[in-house]
């Protein structure tokens, strides 16, 4: 008989134990975005989600998937993992609403070399918090425990949303015509595009503590860069309801000189007014930390806009007007022109 020591799998790295523990930690905080639709209780092999079709004429679904990117680095740096969920959620909700649809549910994908429940439930209330913000269930997700893969304290995160939207509403831009106005909705800051940038200007050619406070902010550094990526779902479903939103561009990697285009019809050019918002301080930094040129700054960063609206001339005053009673800040920064083709200049 062997005397040899039998070997488990917490002993390979993967502790199920704590896969167990971490799900019950969790469960209240994702029972608080259920939605009515929602059948189950976080668990399953799947999550069911029961559909109201009778809303509906036609009903589309829309869905789209990303992740939080290099930003994530800051979160390992600062030891604050609470608000990267956040920016998950509204990465995929920012491009679903964009099409007009109202998101429905959201499922996440959460991997890390060792699963620690109690760290790991920060980020979940997070993505919780971002679920709710939105108004879609936290549906499911899966949690993997990778040893090998990750370092210490490192994880990734991917996340994955469903919306709806009647086939005859669906925003796509192409009632947009020449003298169509632009209103600019502004972010939080970089939200969670460019940090890789960001991150090699600060901390290598600027050698910035991230716990410092520059005089040109109001917080230290590290809480700048880790403010969550705002959440537009609730101010445009307002929108949708009592104006004509002829097309919305969720400014992402890219910036307003990829995103724009995305949504305009053939024949037209959004010309934008760069002085017509305030630019957060961050960004500013940026430019003159790493001697950015302008248009690298319009094309890698939101630069201080998150969402575009395109909406006609006769209702821009109200469309603002509402954008700022629902607490945003909104910006007339453009307006539609004839061209060649999709494109966006800078006046």
């Amino acid at each position: 008989m062997s005397t040899k020591k039998p070997i488990t799998y917490k002993d390979a790295g993967v502790d199920i134990d704590a896969g167990n523990r971490f799900v019950d930690l969790i469960k209240p905080l994702v029972k608080e975005t259920n939605r009515p639709e929602v059948l189950a209780d976080i668990g399953g092999f799947g999550g069911l989600f029961s559909l109201n079709s009778s809303k509906y004429q036609r009903p589309t679904l829309v869905a789209a998937t990303d992740g939080v990117g290099t930003k994530l680095k800051l979160a390992f740096m600062m030891d604050k993992h609470d608000t990267v969920g956040i920016d998950l959620v509204a990465m995929c909700v920012n491009d679903i609403i964009v099409q007009g649809a109202e998101p429905l549910f959201f499922l996440d994908y959460l991997a890390t070399g060792k699963l620690a429940p109690e760290a790991s439930v920060e980020i979940v209330k997070g993505i919780a918090e971002g679920c709710k913000q939105a108004g879609c269930a936290l549906l499911g997700g899966e949690t993997a425990e990778m040893p090998g893969m990750y370092g210490g304290g490192e994880y990734d995160l991917a996340g994955f949303s469903v919306g709806v939207v009647d086939n005859d509403k669906i925003i796509d831009g192409s009632s947009i015509t020449k003298g169509d106005k632009i209103i600019g909705i502004g972010s939080t800051g970089l939200h969670s595009n460019g940090y890789s940038l960001a991150r090699k200007i600060f901390l290598d050619e600027l050698n910035l503590d991230l716990n410092d406070t520059p005089k040109e902010l109001d917080k230290p550094l590290g809480e700048e860069l880790l403010t969550p990526t705002r959440i537009y779902v609730k101010s445009i479903l307002n929108l949708m309801r009592d104006f004509t939103v002829k097309g919305i561009a969720h400014i992402t990697g890219g910036g307003l000189l990829e995103n724009l285009p995305r949504v305009l019809p053939q024949k037209c050019k959004a010309v934008i007014d760069r002085n017509s918002w305030e630019k957060p301080a961050i960004f500013e930094m940026l430019r003159e930390g790493g001697n950015i040129p302008e248009e690298e700054m319009y094309r890698t960063f939101n630069y201080g806009i998150g969402m575009t609206i395109v909406v006609p001339e006769n209702e821009v005053e109200d469309v603002m007007g509402r954008l700022s009673g629902l607490g945003e800040k909104a910006y007339l920064i453009g307006e539609i022109k004839q061209a060649k083709e999709p494109s966006v200049e800078l006046s």
